[in-house]
C-alpha cells in the first residue's frame, strides 16, 4: 500500500527500479487529482511527441532531432532529463568515440501507448485534414501509433511492413508490425519474410491518410486482409472535417 507523500520503489518487467510517485514538478497544477497528477508529468510541450517517437524501440539524441524536427536543441535536452528524472525515461551511455546515449521508455512510459491512440482518435474526429504548409510530413509519426490504435479485441495475427519508398535522402523506409490477439508493436526495420507489404511514395500515403482516405496509389501484396486492417487504423480522418473547416475559414486561417 502507499502512503500519501511517501515513495514506493518497485521493479518493473524490464528490471529497472523506479518510483510508484516521481517528484514534484517544478510548476505544478497544485491539484490533488489523478488527471492533473499525470499532467504534472506528460503534460509540457513535446513530453507525449517524445513518447510516441521511442514506442518503436530507443534512439539516441540525434535520432530524436531527426523525428522532431520543431524542438531545439536545448529544449530537447532540458525535456530528455526530466522525463529521465521522473521515471518515463531510461538513459544508457556506451563507451564510443563518439560518445553514445540512448534513450527508452520505462514501463511507466509506455502504458502512454493507448492513451496516444485515444488522442490520435479524437484528432481524426475533430482536427484531421490534409498536411497544412507549415507541417512537417513525418508518416513514421502516424505509423508509431498503431500500438495504441490496436483495439484489444482485435484477434489478428501477423506481420505488415509499411514502406515509404522515398524516404530519409530518397531511400526506402520501413515500418514492421508485429500483429497478435489484441496487441500490435512496431519496429523500424525491413523484413523481408512479412507477410504483408504496403509500399507508396509520400505523396501516395499522404493521399492514403488524408480524410479522403485515397489508397489507390498503394501497392499492396500478401494478405490485403491484415494491410486492411492496418490501413483502416490509421484513417480515421474523415468523421468530423466538414464540421471542423468551416469554423478554421470564419476565424481567419
Amino acid at each position: 500500500m502507499l502512503d500519501l507523500g511517501r515513495w514506493e520503489k518497485r521493479p518493473t518487467d524490464r528490471g529497472i527500479v523506479i518510483s510508484h510517485v516521481p517528484p514534484p514538478k517544478r510548476h505544478p497544477y497544485d491539484q490533488w487529482s489523478p488527471d492533473a497528477r499525470a499532467l504534472d508529468l506528460v503534460g509540457d510541450k513535446w513530453t507525449l511527441l517524445i513518447v510516441r517517437d521511442l514506442i518503436s524501440g530507443p534512439r539516441r539524441f540525434v535520432e530524436l532531432q531527426r523525428v522532431l524536427p520543431g524542438i531545439s536543441t536545448e529544449q530537447l535536452r532540458s525535456r530528455l532529463n526530466r522525463m529521465v528524472a521522473d521515471g518515463m525515461l531510461t538513459r544508457k551511455r556506451y563507451r564510443e568515440v563518439p560518445p553514445r546515449v540512448d534513450y527508452e521508455l520505462t514501463e511507466r512510459a509506455l502504458e502512454l501507448a493507448p492513451v496516444l491512440g485515444e488522442l490520435a482518435r479524437w484528432g481524426y474526429e475533430w482536427a484531421w485534414g490534409p498536411p497544412r504548409q507549415s507541417e512537417s510530413v513525418d508518416l513514421g509519426a502516424i505509423f508509431r501509433l498503431i500500438p495504441g490504435l490496436i483495439s484489444a479485441d482485435t484477434m489478428s495475427s501477423g506481420t505488415i511492413e509499411l514502406i515509404v519508398s522515398d524516404g530519409d535522402n530518397g531511400q526506402p523506409r520501413s515500418y514492421l508490425v508485429s500483429l497478435s490477439p489484441g496487441r500490435a508493436t512496431l519496429s523500424e526495420q525491413a523484413d523481408h519474410t512479412a507477410e504483408v507489404f504496403v509500399r507508396g511514395t509520400t505523396a501516395t500515403w499522404v493521399r492514403a491518410l488524408a480524410p479522403s482516405g485515397d489508397r489507390g496509389g498503394l501497392e499492396i501484396s500478401g494478405q490485403h486482409g491484415l494491410a486492411e486492417l492496418v490501413l483502416d487504423l490509421l484513417s480515421m480522418g474523415s468523421g468530423r472535417q466538414a464540421a471542423v473547416e468551416p469554423i478554421a475559414e470564419s476565424a481567419g486561417v
